[in-house]
């Protein structure tokens, strides 16, 4: 079986690994037996897990091993998820479709209405990944989609794991994880403006970059996964610090504190981790969260086991809030 090199773009900057190390170790953790307790997991081999819920079904938004094609499946609880029949659903027939090696962490988000996934694409170019949108033309998750293009920065730079924040008043911001310059050294969290859902129509602002020693753990160092989290009129950003080939993959949270939301001072950075490695579980990052029968979960992927590269697995778990009205997410399970 084809294992896809995940990540490749950063095959010319990692130190001191090299991408065909880490694949190594990604190789050599899929022969071996996971750590930790397998009761929770939810995929056995997957990674950039997105569950939503719409009117009463769950539907799990990924693409195949091979990276080639974006599939939905749709069932009833979490323990179908891994049985669950997958959908291809683009490349589809509407639209066009460029041409691509991989793709990478799609999102599927009903936005005004409509369905929409975002999703990034690498064409073996180092550099030139970029992030994009489909539009649902049916009101089923798993019909067809049309192509919308590329998502048009003014600061045109590398650019993956887009999602989008929708506020009370209707103003939509496209938050993505992407590089100052042209070579990478670190992957920072932009913000923009958007005018419509496929569409970004402001430049970008900065307001989370790799600064405390728990997000610089391998390197290039990495903020990444950016996912919004509200609850009573709170805003949360939720990201995935430091290398996803360590053990030390986490995930850190900033916090809206008012203002404009295109500023970084409108937002506060928590100083440690708020879901990080245990014993036993290993790198848990890049989460979705969504709420069933009034509880809510966080859905990640953690390392298979220790030193296992790139070798995932899907995991949930509840979470509760604290009384400041901030998430608590409590550790892996």
């Amino acid at each position: 079986m084809h294992i896809p090199d995940d990540h490749i773009y950063q095959e010319a900057h990692l130190a001191p690994m090299t991408v065909a190390e880490i694949n190594e170790l990604t190789k050599n953790a899929r022969a071996l037996p996971p750590s930790g307790d397998q009761t929770h997991v939810l995929v056995a081999d997957g990674e950039d897990p997105w569950v939503v819920s719409h009117e009463g079904s769950l539907y799990y938004c990924t693409v195949d091993r091979l990276k080639q094609a974006i599939l939905i499946s749709k069932f009833s609880s979490l323990l179908e998820m891994a049985t669950a029949k997958l959908v291809q659903v683009w490349p589809g027939k509407q639209g066009t479709t460029p041409e691509f090696v991989e793709i990478w962490a799609p999102e599927l988000q009903l936005i005004d209405g409509k369905w929409y996934i975002y999703f990034a694409l690498y064409n073996a170019k180092n550099g030139e990944e970029r992030l994009y949108a489909l539009e649902g033309t049916t009101s089923d998750p798993q019909g067809e989609y049309e192509f919308k293009g590329k998502l048009d920065v003014p600061t045109d730079r590398w650019a993956i794991d887009g999602t989008v924040l929708a506020t009370e008043d209707g103003q939509k911001y496209f938050i993505w994880s992407g590089w100052e310059g042209f070579t990478n050294v670190s992957q920072n969290i932009y913000i923009a403006r958007m005018s419509n859902p496929w569409t970004i129509s402001s430049d970008r602002v900065c307001i989370s970059r790799p600064e405390h020693e728990w997000e610089k753990q391998g390197y290039p160092y990495v903020n990444e996964g950016p996912q919004v989290l509200t609850r009573n009129g709170r805003i949360f950003i939720v990201y995935s610090a430091s290398g996803s080939w360590t053990d030390e993959y986490c995930l850190g949270q900033l916090t809206y504190l008012g203002g404009d939301l295109p500023d970084p001072t409108s937002w506060r950075k928590e100083p440690q981790p708020v879901f990080s490695k245990t014993d036993t579980i290993f790198g848990p990052g890049h989460a979705c969260f969504v709420e069933i029968n009034q509880q809510d979960y966080i859905i990640y992927h953690a390392a298979r086991r220790s030193q296992a590269g790139w070798a995932r697995q899907v995991r949930a778990k509840p979470f509760t809030w604290n009384l400041d009205g901030s998430p608590n997410f409590g550790a892996p399970e």
